[in-house]
């Protein structure tokens, strides 16, 4: 039985206030329509995908999918005039006897695989399914202004989306509720014509859905702090005779990437200052690449780990030391990525970058350190963006306290296990750069 996305984007936005619908607004990078539609093409529980779009800007809908190539959107619908008949269009598009139905709000850019996963497990055993998450605040019931009732909070859940039915069901609730405008949603219908038991499945509060312009604000933050989960089912065999260069590459992190690389029959190169190049010069990372390419003729991946890790308060160093600091971090990222490109244009190749827990926020004592892999975060954000033309993907490896040299001269010893271990941020790294992944940032922890 096939999985089918449906996703509403036809709404005018009117909450919203703005000159065009909130679904073409771009936030970090994309717009809310994209960055949903992806989503679903990244999941492996989904078949194939409906767009029910906004017929006036139907065109902007066309442009964005020649754009982005998709490989799951298989319809592109012009909506009705309210949600109930946008739904009903994605619904009935469908000339299967049977199938699950996955509907969600594009407002909702979000939306994790996991829930998808649980939904698509859930209508195994139920025939409707909803999403939705506890109240964490109390609910009351207000008559003119005056406190109603206060019904009890345990028993209430905020509903989200996507909500999930077999398609005969689905279809059914909306053919009885033709002549019927009283609806809120499509778990709605089956809960008012008793039609089948909705299971819940447990939605996620970053599943926020954007209606007012602050919202926004509120996406635009979470996708600069949002992270990925690396693909750990991913084989490394895929990494057998490319060729990958990383630029610290003879110590901590880097070594044990070069390390794994090379077990797993990949070609690899290490530069470092121990090796004669320097980060932060442009010319020397431009040297040693074309070095690689003249004895390889193609380069696949390109990897910087080289860092430093400086502690002291600002106004207590001197600033070439600070100088130091963003050179080697920051500058040296973009030395890196801009000297790649060219080489990574031929193969459609990958870029993998390193941040820290810190840059989320930045720490007392290590105010350079932390704003600099804040500024690798958005660095690569931005690029992922310029370079999607060029099919060549950036990623951020984002491990927690890791155990390398550079942190035991910063912190010295410290307890048995309390550290990761560098070999699990290898391999992380290299299904990364083997995934299709772009523009995100991801998370290694002991317990992932």
């Amino acid at each position: 039985m096939k999985n089918y996305g449906i996703i509403l984007a036809s709404g005018s936005g009117s909450r919203y206030s703005s000159d065009i619908p909130k679904q073409f607004i771009k936030i970090a990078g994309k717009t809310v329509l994209e960055h949903t539609i992806e989503i679903f093409e990244k999941s492996n529980n989904i078949d194939a995908t409906i767009l029910v779009i906004t017929p006036d800007y139907r065109h902007i809908a066309e442009n964005l999918l020649l754009k982005n190539n998709y490989k799951k959107v298989v319809k592109l619908l012009n909506g009705g005039a309210t949600r109930k008949e946008s739904s009903y269009i994605g619904i009935t598009s469908i000339n299967d006897d049977e199938a699950n139905v996955i509907i969600h709000d594009c407002a909702r850019p979000f939306l994790s695989e996991k829930i998808i996963d649980n939904c698509v497990k859930a209508l195994q055993h139920y025939d409707a399914v909803d999403v939705a998450i506890p109240s964490a605040d109390t609910i009351i019931k207000v008559h003119d202004n005056i406190i109603d009732s206060i019904p009890d909070r345990s028993e209430l859940q905020r509903g989200q989306t996507p909500q999930c039915f077999k398609l005969s069901l689905i279809k059914k609730a909306h053919e009885l509720s033709k002549n019927d405008n009283n609806f809120t949603d499509d778990c709605g219908l089956i809960v008012k014509y008793n039609l089948a038991k909705v299971f819940v499945v447990e939605g996620s509060g970053e599943n926020i859905k954007i209606t007012y312009p602050e919202d926004i604000f509120m996406a635009d933050r979470l996708f600069q702090i949002r992270s990925s989960v690396y693909p750990e089912s991913t084989s490394l065999a895929g990494i057998k005779d490319k060729v990958i260069v990383i630029f610290g590459g003879t110590s901590g992190i880097g070594q044990c990437i070069f390390d794994l690389g090379k077990q797993s029959g990949a070609k690899v190169f290490a530069a470092s200052s121990r090796t004669g190049c320097d980060i932060t010069s442009y010319t020397d990372i431009c040297n040693y690449l074309e070095s690689v390419y003249q004895k390889t003729n193609r380069i696949d991946y390109v990897i910087n780990s080289a860092g430093i890790l400086t502690m002291g308060k600002l106004l207590d160093r001197e600033i070439d030391d600070i100088k130091k600091d963003i050179e080697i971090n920051y500058i040296g990222a973009i030395n890196v990525a801009k000297a790649s490109i060219p080489y990574l244009q031929k193969t459609k190749g990958g870029i993998l970058l390193f941040a820290s827990s810190s840059y989320t926020r930045g720490r007392a004592l290590y105010s350079t350190y932390s704003s600099t892999k804040a500024g690798i975060v958005n660095l690569s954000q931005a690029l992922a963006e310029e370079l999607s033309g060029d099919k060549i993907r950036i990623n951020v490896i984002n491990p927690e306290r890791t155990a390398t040299p550079m942190r035991f001269k910063a912190f010295g010893k410290e307890p048995d296990g309390s550290l990761l271990e560098p070999e699990k941020v290898a391999e992380a790294s290299l299904k990364t750069l083997l995934s299709d992944l772009t523009g995100q940032v991801i998370d290694v922890r002991r317990d992932s």
